[in-house]
């Protein structure tokens, strides 16, 4: 199996205003400890995975909704890493938020990845692009809807959306797991490889320097915010024991390492960086 990290760029995102369960004050004291301060830019990464016969993407990022300069990025990275949308034959979206499955459409609304299967939680599926729901729904505003059902639907007409309700194997070598929470059909895609294991957790984190501190942090994306507290916890704590290396979408790019237990609350590690040739 081969994994290359592609960046669609990065977005500035106010913590003041986004994150729960934390005052401003508390929240620039953990950031001046990360050597960073508010507004923070957040990363949109998305991860490619060649095997069997297979070239997927695992999330898609912003595509055009979030306007010039933020995000849209992803179609240069995939080329700069000698691959065009035409070879992309599935896309694993971890939820179908903006930025994770805004790329799987141009800005006419045409399909960008004309030759992909769109494997996605099914409650997600349900969820947003539910004709009652494009109103908002309990003060969850309708551009989540909007934007998910305008991404989403070429693909649905086409009938090439794959939906999944319970841990599936997507393709040889990796397995969806719902991991819901952060929206109803979130899930992780897990890569099993030579005895390793690579997890792509998508939302269950969004701000690495406050969330990896505080876990308990939660954030006006959450869909369930209790849900979306306690699954970050449960996967931390796991991940952390089981030494398992993530990916994250909203980790620095790229976005590869792992996660350690401290006394209080958790350290993100990144991989290491290696620039040489290495045998199969």
């Amino acid at each position: 199996m081969r994994v290359v990290a592609l960046s669609d760029g990065t977005v500035p995102q106010d913590l003041h205003s986004l994150l729960k369960g934390v005052s401003p004050a508390e929240i620039d004291t953990i950031l001046h400890r990360a050597f960073m301060a508010n507004p923070v830019e957040a990363s949109i990464n998305a991860y490619l995975i060649e095997g069997a016969g297979r070239v997927a993407l695992v999330d898609t990022g912003a595509g055009a909704f979030f306007g010039p300069g933020a995000g849209g990025k992803l179609l240069a990275s995939l080329r700069s890493a000698g691959y065009g949308p035409e070879h992309i034959t599935d896309v694993l979206l971890t939820h179908i938020h903006t930025d994770h499955s805004g790329g799987l459409v141009d800005v006419q609304g045409r399909m960008v990845f004309p030759n992909a299967n769109i494997h996605v939680g099914q409650r997600d599926v349900d969820f947003f692009l539910a004709a009652a729901n494009q109103t908002g729904v309990n003060g969850y505003d309708k551009a989540y809807f909007e934007q998910a059902t305008k991404s989403m639907q070429p693909y649905v007409k086409a009938g090439k959306v794959k939906g999944f309700l319970s841990a599936t194997e997507i393709m040889p070598g990796v397995k969806a797991v719902p991991t819901p929470g952060h929206t109803p059909g979130h899930a992780f895609f897990v890569l099993s490889s030579k005895g390793q294991s690579l997890e792509f957790i998508g939302d269950v984190l969004h701000v690495q320097s406050v969330q990896m501190a505080r876990p308990e942090i939660t954030i006006v994306y959450d869909v369930e915010q209790p849900a979306a507290r306690s699954q970050r916890e449960t996967q931390f704590a796991r991940l952390a024991q089981d030494r398992h290396m993530i990916a994250g979408a909203h980790l620095p790019f790229p976005g590869i390492g792992h996660i350690r237990k401290e006394s209080t609350g958790f350290t993100y590690v990144p991989t290491d960086y290696r620039n040489r040739a290495v045998s199969n």
